[in-house]
């Protein structure tokens, strides 16, 4: 009896004994039983546009995190530009100095050099007879585009519209079944999503950069008039400017436009137009040859409160005589607190709102004037062009 108890006695403690050694080895090397010895992220890839779903993976540690599919989708789509402009050459500052021109005049002194500035940048393919979306400052002031396209074709290209007002500019070559990119919904990015930026930087040729949505709806950039851009951390670089931002699927959801300020030292944080803009801005330059916005035809100051302190909106400054604000009879100082029943706080939100409205819609202001609030129906006019305007930063 005595010897069959030190028998189970010694059969438990060998089976505690390789129950912990076989915990420890899978926990030192859990490939030797197949569970992979790295955490497994799933294969993206949409299934569109007649591709197959990839296999599965016969072991976990095989799956392979990839955007190829996206990448193979919209980067047929994205093109090179190359402009070049004629500009005066500055002029030595010391020509400028009184006491020179004074014992020497002009003798000597030959007029500045005209020579030819080339810069570059890409563009988006958004329909297959040539229609081509890029940045405003890629192309301003071009006397020569020309266009690379993905199969290494260059082609001429003509300026069908430009828009400085949100820094973009429709291109058109002379070409049918080109390669175009599908258009997203950049309303439904949220920050965290994965992005991809697409152009041609310094000039080496397509390159692909990934991040994340870093932020949307950012404003007040000094980048533009109107302003709403994403911002992600993908990498833009000189070059990459009118490029495609796309999402995980291939679609276009931005156009590359700016990095923060590189003298500030920052990195990782990049600007893109959103697509629904774009794809407005477009339209109306292919169909008018250029944006029509609209307009209050007021000069606004900053956020400001009423005399009671518990009500803000936005002031008028000044009112364009004759338009849309004066002859719904509003005045200098009075205080616009609300557009169509929504709460207005912030100049550069109204300015925006007004922009995306088409002109001879009719919009209600709740105003407020000598203390008392009324609602007046304003009826919207085209903006006019910036240069006509005393005060642009700031006009609705």
């Amino acid at each position: 009896m005595k010897n069959a108890k030190d028998l189970m006695r010694f059969l438990l403690k060998c089976a505690v004994v390789g129950l912990a050694a076989a915990f420890v080895l899978v926990w030192w090397r859990p490939q030797l039983i197949g569970l992979g010895g790295s955490a497994a992220v799933v294969h993206v890839h949409d299934g569109r546009a007649g591709e197959t779903d990839p296999p599965a993976p016969s072991n976990m540690s095989e799956a392979v995190l990839s955007f190829a599919p996206a990448v193979k989708r919209a980067g047929p789509a994205v093109v090179n530009i190359h402009a070049a402009k004629i500009v005066e050459e500055r002029r030595n500052p010391y020509y400028n100095d009184p006491l020179l021109q004074r014992f020497f005049g002009n003798r000597g002194m030959s007029p500045p050099r005209r020579i030819l500035e080339r810069t570059l940048g890409s563009g988006v393919t958004v329909s297959p007879d040539g229609y081509i979306l890029t940045n405003h400052h890629v192309i301003e002031g071009a006397e020569k585009i020309q266009v690379a396209l993905h199969d290494g074709k260059t082609l001429p290209a003509t300026i069908v519209g430009t828009d400085p007002d949100s820094d973009l500019a429709v291109l058109k070559v002379d070409a049918t079944d080109l390669p175009a990119i599908t258009l997203g919904d950049a309303d439904n990015l949220a920050v965290g999503d994965i992005v991809l930026a697409i152009g041609n930087p310094y000039g080496i040729g397509q390159t692909v950069t990934m991040g994340i949505v870093s932020a949307t709806g950012r404003s007040e950039l000094n980048l533009a008039v109107y302003e709403d851009f994403i911002q992600t951390d993908a990498a833009i670089n000189v070059g990459n400017s009118g490029g495609a931002l796309i999402d995980s699927h291939g679609e276009l959801v931005g156009i590359n436009t700016a990095v923060l300020n590189r003298d500030t030292g920052a990195q990782g944080i990049s600007f893109a137009i959103p697509v629904g803009i774009a794809e407005s801005v477009f339209e109306d330059l292919v169909r008018y040859g250029h944006v029509r916005r609209g307009w209050l035809g007021i000069y606004s100051a900053t956020a400001a409160t009423g005399q009671d302190s518990s009500v803000s909106g936005v002031q008028v400054a000044a009112v364009e005589p004759g338009g849309p604000a004066d002859k719904a009879g509003i005045k200098p100082g009075d205080l616009i607190t609300a557009m169509e029943g929504k709460p207005v706080n912030d100049t550069h939100a109204l300015m925006y709102w007004v922009g995306t409205l088409d002109p001879g819609t009719k919009v209600t202001l709740t105003v407020m004037h000598d203390g008392a609030s009324h609602d007046a129906e304003v009826k919207l006019s085209e903006r006019p062009p910036l240069q006509t305007q005393p005060a642009p930063a700031n006009s609705n």
